[in-house]
């Protein structure tokens, strides 16, 4: 959530930043509206109870002590209800105040307004026609969509064999490069607690509606490790001394891809289920911009070892989504379409998030707020896909990247 001190100082500027990202700015006035009540009738309860403990220190005569104790009890029970009530008020209108917008983020209403930056490799070039990732993966029997359609439904997939070695060897290089560079290496759990994904901004302006929520048990799956990952540290104080605090999460993912009808629906593209590794930092404040160039370098170095064409998206505020203050997004060359689509991406959440979950880190004699960012390492599905119709030969085979044949145990992929 937003530091409330800063939207009292300057709410023109957090209505700007709230509708240049698609919200209605109308939140600003009404947080602050209840801001100021709140704090109103706060002052009033501490001013009440002071009086009780001052009567209570007094030692008063019983008869009289009785009868100011009973107006105040009174008192306090017409306060302090009323109190809880604007304050879960406030509290719920001030997480529908988004994360304002870096400043060097251009402001635009959707993904058709993002700033390419630029473009690395040629695209694939091919002398024969070019097959896509589906009927590649299907006459090599990697691939089974028709299968889980009768089992789970749309949007669901097998990968069988060599598919599942192709995962495999994605994960182990992507486990060899980031221990390297001093990641420790997480499997979170996949199901948490509603209000720790509150905490993580992702329940608003609709997020929950693509989201599987257990309303029994108040769980929900995530659609991305780091919604598991970023609450792990919830309620404490982390010591930075020794730089980030860095992650890399591997997990299942769940979406539920709400109005996406018709959108993407052949292949595994756009599914419900897959399987994701990401990368999570916790920094000093003064960190953050670093850590964010860090986490996209290194997304660009793993597409570049795989030797995959692809371009670097910075969002526009309108696609930028609640939490995050920049975002860039790492496009792969997919043959098949004709274009780029979005591969990996890295966020930078500043402060808004561990304000939610209340994470902070020692600074001289002060605690600050931890600036937290996240980062795909791969989108195991997404990146399968890229390298297929990418490495596609003539006969229907996929020659397999150099960096990953040590855990693939072959060059090649056949029938």
């Amino acid at each position: 959530m937003v530091d409330i001190n800063l939207l009292r100082e300057n709410p023109e500027k957090y209505k700007a930043s709230t509708q240049a990202k698609g919200v209605d700015p109308k939140f600003v006035d009404q947080v602050l509206g209840l801001d100021a009540r709140r704090r109103e009738l706060l002052k009033k309860v501490e001013e009440v109870r002071a009086k009780r403990n001052e009567i209570a220190r007094e030692g008063k005569p019983r008869s009289a002590e009785a009868s100011r104790g009973k107006e105040i009890k009174e008192e306090l029970k017409n306060l302090e209800p009323e109190l809880k009530e604007v304050e879960q008020k406030y509290d719920r209108v001030l997480r529908q105040i988004p994360n304002p917008a870096a400043s060097d983020v251009v402001v635009g209403k959707d993904d058709t307004e993002n700033e390419i930056l630029r473009k690395e490799d040629e695209v694939s070039k091919f002398e024969f026609n070019v097959k896509d990732h589906l009927e590649l993966g299907e006459a090599l029997g990697i691939i089974d969509v028709e299968r889980a359609v009768k089992v789970s439904g749309a949007r669901f997939y097998y990968l069988k064999g060599d598919g599942v070695r192709l995962e495999m060897a994605i994960v182990q290089f992507a486990m060899e490069k980031l221990s390297e560079q001093g990641f420790t290496l997480v499997i979170p759990p996949v199901l948490i607690k509603r209000e720790m994904m509150a905490g993580m901004g992702y329940l608003e302006h609709g997020g929950e509606e693509d989201m599987y929520v257990l309303d029994k048990d108040g769980l929900v799956l995530v659609g991305t490790s780091e919604q598991s990952i970023g609450p792990m540290h919830s309620g404490e104080v982390l010591n930075l001394k020794n730089g980030p605090i860095r992650y890399m999460g591997y997990s299942p993912c769940f979406r539920r891809e709400a109005g996406t009808y018709g959108k993407d629906t052949r292949g595994i593209l756009r599914v419900h289920q897959f399987d994701k590794v990401e990368m999570f930092s916790f920094t000093k404040q003064e960190d953050s911009e670093q850590e964010h160039e860090f986490l996209r370098e290194l997304e660009e170095k793993f597409l570049q070892e795989l030797g995959l064409p692809y371009q670097v998206v910075k969002q526009c505020t309108g696609d930028l989504g609640a939490p995050a203050a920049r975002k860039y997004d790492l496009e792969a060359w997919i043959p098949s379409q004709n274009k780029y689509r979005e591969l990996t991406s890295t966020s930078n959440c500043t402060d808004f998030q561990s304000r939610g979950l209340n994470i902070k880190y020692q600074e001289g004699g002060e605690t600050k707020y931890v600036h937290m960012l996240n980062g795909t390492a791969f989108a195991i599905g997404r990146t399968i896909i890229a390298i297929l119709e990418n490495y596609q030969q003539e006969d229907g085979g996929i020659t397999v990247p150099e960096v990953l044949r040590k855990w693939m145990g072959k060059d090649k992929i056949t029938k």
